[in-house]
């Protein structure tokens, strides 16, 4: 399940009684936006596996989720006061501000000169962790994070790596 398809499933669990503390669903694409649209007090203790949540406390966090809300109030967003930041807005906004500092440190947007300085790049994420790009191969060094529902969309984070976790772009086992 993917995406908005999440919305159906999570409400015809609702619909039939399961709980949590029945059979947790652990997801890999349920986000804050996906529940912003169901009646998540019935989706309690369901689990969803990200590298951000909005409900993260750290000084660049806020920052972050107060900027965003604060844009989606003077573009008149629909339903602007209640905007939610999650973890592809969260990529989306690293991405384009580790492309900038390789941009500063390539002194060009020349896509190949911007490639080379891509390399090693770190940037201090809403997440609360130090990213870096890896310099061989371009995949970024992210945390893991399991977070579990709450009755107000919003997730609290029950586990977090201690530090970002090096790239794999490649199975071990597609490789032999």
């Amino acid at each position: 399940i993917n995406g908005d398809s999440n919305v159906p499933f999570y409400r015809e669990l609702a619909n039939q009684g399961i709980k949590a503390s029945d059979i947790p669903v652990m997801a890999f694409s349920v986000g804050e936006e996906e529940l912003r649209g169901i009646d998540t007090s019935l989706l309690q203790g369901h689990l969803a596996a990200w590298n951000y949540f909005m409900s993260i406390k750290n000084p660049t966090n806020s920052a972050f989720t107060k900027r965003y809300k604060q844009y989606a109030l003077d573009q008149k967003l629909p339903n602007a006061e209640k905007v939610v930041t999650n973890d592809p807005m969260e990529a989306t906004y690293v991405g384009i501000n580790m492309w900038k500092q390789a941009v500063e440190k390539a002194g060009t947007t020349d896509v190949d000169k911007v490639r080379v300085s891509m390399a090693g790049q770190t940037f201090d994420a809403p997440s609360g962790y130090t990213l870096k790009m890896d310099e061989e191969n371009h995949h970024l060094w992210k945390p893991v994070m399991i977070g579990q529902i709450r009755a107000d969309g919003q997730f609290d984070t029950i586990f977090k790596t201690p530090e970002v976790i090096q790239a794999q772009p490649w199975s071990e086992y597609i490789l032999k």
